[in-house]
């Protein structure tokens, strides 16, 4: 299928509220359809801002106790370092839900980066009962853009973009956390749908190189994003989106 939908918005916070609203309809189509709704979450200001809405404005949107939560990255720090990916969800969202313990999925950030990458495939196989060299089908995954056009933690020029056999690989990134765990473009490409959420004019380059760009994915290594099964939908500011020639 690999449908692409782009969705521009005056403002961050239209953005935020446009993403929120979406996964509270994908949420209620997937429990639905099967019974429960696999999300995995993305770090960063404009997620933050999406989860408090999930918290509030739509906490009477979904229905809780059939939600999975599984996490698209995270840096190697401690759980209630304030630069977690999973802390930020866990301060913004998951605290003030009606959650139980086995619904949330997290990297193990704090422990061995190749340890913590083995540990959390063994989860996810566990999680979507995967057979060998089966990948898990999120029914949501969402993604940021960074100014470099990385996306999860996957950057430009590291091995992880032409990862095709493990689920979660260990890397090292140029930025100010370096060591990581992410997921890898096998399962960020078997998901049913992907949500990117960018903001500001200083993603507009970015953007417009991985949108309209030459595809490369070393260079830009959010266009390997592209499920052969799913759809992407862009979710867009207009400071985000004005250097593109398709709005």
């Amino acid at each position: 299928m690999n449908d692409r939908k782009l969705i521009i918005v005056d403002d961050p916070r239209a953005a935020c509220v446009c993403a929120a609203e979406e996964i509270a309809h994908f949420a209620g189509e997937a429990i639905c359809n099967h019974g429960e709704f696999k999300i995995c979450l993305a770090g960063g200001s404009t997620p933050a801002a999406t989860y408090e809405l999930m918290a509030t404005r739509f906490e009477l949107s979904v229905d809780w106790k059939g939600v999975q939560f599984f996490w698209g990255d995270e840096r190697c720090l401690p759980p209630d370092h304030e630069a977690s990916n999973y802390g930020m969800a866990e301060r913004t969202m998951l605290s003030k839900l009606p959650l139980q313990p086995s619904q949330i999925h997290r990297i193990h950030g704090e422990d061995d980066p190749e340890q913590a990458a083995r540990a959390y495939e063994a989860e996810l196989r566990k999680a979507f009962s995967l057979e060998q060299d089966e990948f898990p089908r999120f029914d949501l995954i969402l993604l940021g853009l960074g100014a470099n056009a990385h996306t999860a933690s996957l950057f430009p020029g590291d091995a992880a973009i032409r990862e095709t056999r493990r689920m979660a690989v260990a890397v090292e990134v140029e930025d100010k956390i370096r060591r990581r765990i992410t997921l890898t473009p096998p399962v960020l490409n078997n998901a049913a749908r992907v949500m990117f959420v960018v903001c500001g004019a200083e993603k507009g380059p970015a953007l417009r190189n991985v949108l309209e760009g030459p595809k490369d994915p070393d260079r830009y290594p959010a266009q390997i994003v592209t499920p052969a099964h799913g759809e992407v939908i862009w979710v867009l500011d207009k400071s985000a989106a004005a250097l593109l020639n398709a709005r």
